[in-house]
């Protein structure tokens, strides 16, 4: 039997799969014209998209002539993820479920979480809420669960934090129904450990000299400079500035606790520069038609911003708080304060900014320099 591997490669920034096999005009003649196969020119090798689609589509085109197809040197992730399924169309909501979601959102309320868990816990619930009735089903079972989990999370290719939202918003459905939901036994899966994005000292100071609006600027300035959250930013008040301290009051973070962080002084020169421009009254950021300015605002400044420092890192707002924690590592900062300046309960938290700052890798004498 002949015998064809699958190499994983590159071309023009897209994952591809490389047909390799030893010259064989059977082989040759039978992947010509094959369905989105192209050829390098220099090369001669055929290739084409890395997908799971175009995977199986060319397993099984080989077998018809009985190749052994080995494409053990794939992207594993690459090779298990399932082909896309048809859409899946839910029914919409009856009037007594959209009453009953209601008093769902009014308990979650009554709880005291965060207006954005309780958005999410209602809308992923709403979802399950509508299977539901797509399936007919009259009990929230386990099996539900599942078959909810499979149909409308992993086939629709969404993230494990959507997925662990996703059972959460449930449980605490089941809670408010009054179900006990130890017997049930959701687990939820476990996500991926990766360590977060961190931009240089320089990719920071880029982003902000591209940023000409005085608003703007002030915002990036301020979530990098005191390591905040998006939404301790935009629901920081001015009267939590203590500028004789230089300390900026955080209230109600995550967890509902109150911290202090760094106010730096050259931050506070920008702060005063914008607050005389657009003399906020109560929130510091205040939008246009609302209290406080939004994050997808937010969000939007700063994918302007990276556009035009050029920047090509996966990077969100989140990014600063992350970097403004790595740069206090690299400059000697005790974890622990660093603890207290990021508002985490554990010490656990922080120390994954042990692996990643620069300080650390640079001092690690390379075995390769050695020989």
């Amino acid at each position: 039997m002949k015998t064809v591997t699958l190499i994983r490669g590159e071309h023009k920034g897209e994952e591809i799969m490389v047909v390799n096999f030893d010259f064989d005009k059977t082989i040759e003649d039978h992947l010509i014209g094959f369905p989105n196969l192209k050829r390098n020119s220099s090369s001669g090798k055929f290739y084409l998209k890395n997908t799971a689609k175009n995977l199986g589509l060319l397993f099984h085109h080989l077998r018809k002539i009985r190749c052994y197809v080995d494409y053990s040197e794939l992207s594993q992730k690459q090779v298990e993820t399932p082909v896309k399924r048809k859409r899946l169309f839910l029914p919409p909501i009856d009037s007594f479920h959209k009453k009953d979601l209601i008093r769902f959102r009014r308990w979650l309320e009554e709880k005291r979480l965060s207006p954005h868990t309780v958005n999410t816990y209602v809308e992923v619930t709403h979802f399950f809420v509508r299977y539901s009735i797509l399936k007919k089903s009259k009990n929230y079972s386990r099996d539900l669960v599942e078959s909810f989990n499979y149909d409308f999370i992993v086939c629709e290719g969404k993230s494990v934090s959507y997925q662990n939202q996703c059972i959460n918003g449930i449980k605490k459905y089941f809670l408010f129904k009054g179900m006990d939901i130890g017997a049930l036994d959701l687990i939820r899966p476990k996500k991926e450990k990766k360590l977060p994005v961190v931009l240089s000292k320089a990719e920071v100071r880029s982003l902000m000299d591209v940023t000409h609006n005085v608003k703007h600027r002030t915002l990036l300035s301020l979530v990098y400079s005191g390591g905040l959250r998006i939404g301790e930013a935009i629901q920081l008040k001015v009267d939590d500035i203590d500028s004789k301290r230089m300390l900026i009051h955080i209230r109600g973070g995550k967890g509902k606790k109150d911290r202090y962080t760094l106010l730096s002084q050259s931050f506070l020169e920008t702060l005063r520069q914008y607050y005389r421009q657009y003399q906020p009254k109560v929130y510091l950021f205040e939008g246009q038609n609302s209290a406080t300015y939004s994050t997808s605002s937010a969000q939007w400044v700063l994918r302007n911003a990276v556009l035009r420092a050029g920047i090509r890192k996966e990077v969100s707002l989140h990014t600063l708080r992350h970097s403004f924690a790595t740069h206090l590592l690299e400059n000697g900062t005790d974890i622990r304060y660093i603890q207290e300046l990021l508002g985490h309960s554990s010490p656990k938290t922080t120390m994954i900014y042990t692996h990643v700052t620069e300080n650390s890798i640079k001092n690690i004498s390379n075995p390769f320099d050695d020989l």
